[in-house]
């Protein structure tokens, strides 16, 4: 279950090392020296904490990647940008949600 979850790895000039982060469990971390190590750092230290939820019958979050999604959003804009959107839209030819979604 754990390589279901949704990695990241980035730099921290700070620490001037690498963070490995874990979309589904945003309070652990992993700094390390190399990203390979951060990366596999971070997938440790989740299998644990899932080994440890598990254990104690806690409930583990849903993987990102197992979710199901519908495809569509919807945001409110004001109405002045819907309106040069739509133009802008229409000058090109597209529809709306093209010329939001590209």
């Amino acid at each position: 279950m754990p390589h279901h979850f949704s990695y990241r790895v980035v730099c921290s000039r700070e620490d001037g090392e690498w963070v490995g982060f874990c979309t589904e469990f945003p309070s652990l971390s992993h700094l390390a020296a190399t990203r390979v190590d951060a990366m596999q750092g971070i997938a440790t230290l989740v299998a644990a904490v899932v080994d440890d939820m598990t254990g104690s019958g806690e409930p583990l979050p849903e993987a990102m990647s197992d979710r199901s999604y519908s495809g569509k959003f919807v945001t409110r804009v004001p109405e002045q940008l819907h309106r040069t959107l739509a133009i802008e839209a229409a000058e090109a030819g597209v529809s709306l949600n093209r010329l939001v979604s590209d």
